[in-house]
């Protein structure tokens, strides 16, 4: 579990592919503090499990499951990843509850700047949005944002100059994918109440055809 706080932004040293899976190794620090074979690190909001560590690197495996539903498989060596450790217990949340488990690739299609904000336009596939809401919560890159607008295949979110310069957004350009997590109280909302692609979940006319209206 995290919380969506960056703690450091790292790069891909080494993107070795094995078939259809890859092994990466990310050069960094900060997150290094206290780790052991085993942790779990988010890497750009994808949660993976350190194989191998140094001083300044670690190496972790990424299964062809994650390669499918994340944007990983497009790094190359260079390429910037956002880095957070995993929750302990008593720690602070500042953002929100993040499980590291990635919904789906949106892609970058605008970004604005809004004042002393950066407004970024993702595109999404259809499917994501019934679990956003405006003003509620979401996960790009396994950072934690705010939601300002949500549409039919498309969501905004308002960056302030602290995020943008202290996590991998400040290199994100237009057409860029990202990884997007959405909260994990609205998908459970969403399942509980029977909502899917194919039923829209509770509404006037269900609650008629069952005799509450």
């Amino acid at each position: 579990m995290f919380t969506g706080i960056v703690e450091e932004v790292g790069s891909i040293r080494k993107a070795v592919r094995q078939g259809m899976a890859m092994e990466l190794t990310i050069a960094c620090r900060k997150v290094l503090e206290g780790v052991q074979l085993g942790d779990s690190i988010a890497v750009n909001g994808v949660c993976l499990t350190v194989t191998r560590f140094g001083e300044d690197y670690f190496t972790a495996d990424v299964m062809p499951e994650t390669m499918k539903r994340t944007n990983l498989g497009s790094l190359s060596v260079g390429s910037p990843v956002n880095l957070e450790r995993a929750l302990a217990a008593g720690q602070r949340l500042g953002g929100h509850f993040v499980q590291g488990h990635v919904d789906g690739v949106g892609t970058i299609t605008d970004r604005t700047p809004y004042e002393n904000a950066v407004l970024f336009r993702i595109s999404v596939p259809s499917e994501l949005t019934r679990f956003m809401v405006e003003k509620g919560s979401v996960a790009v890159n396994g950072i934690s944002l705010t939601l300002v607008d949500v549409g039919k295949d498309f969501f905004t979110v308002s960056v302030i100059p602290h995020t943008l310069t202290h996590t991998q957004l400040h290199a994100a350009k237009v057409g860029d994918p990202v990884n997007v997590e959405c909260d994990m109280i609205g998908k459970y909302i969403a399942k509980m109440l029977g909502k899917t692609k194919e039923n829209e979940g509770l509404t006037l006319e269900t609650l008629r055809q069952n005799g509450f209206a």
